[in-house]
């Protein structure tokens, strides 16, 4: 399966009203937003850490490698995330 085409020197920001924070009562990070709030499965999440408004999508990518090694499949789930996220409203792509 080929990757989508993005830009990997894209930042992606969490969208105004959108906050990622570990909330204790899921034991689990979330993404709570004015209407509800979206409980994140595990590789969500290790994602959902690296954006901070600063790191591009090549750093994200960069930082999962270095936690679980140089795993083919990384790259795209990164990359499906974003498109993902950025199809839902969660994040922009700066």
């Amino acid at each position: 399966m080929s990757l989508p085409e993005l830009d990997h020197s894209i930042v992606p920001v969490w969208r105004h009203g959108y906050r990622f924070q570990f909330e204790p009562a899921q034991n689990a990070y979330v993404l709570l937003y004015p209407e509800g709030m979206i409980k994140l499965n595990d590789s969500a999440s290790i994602i959902g850490q690296h954006i901070d408004g600063q790191a591009s999508i090549a750093d994200i990518i960069k930082k999962v490698k270095a936690m679980f090694g140089d795993i083919p499949e990384i790259e795209q789930d990164i990359i499906e995330y974003m498109l993902v996220a950025q199809r839902e409203h969660w994040i922009d792509l700066v």
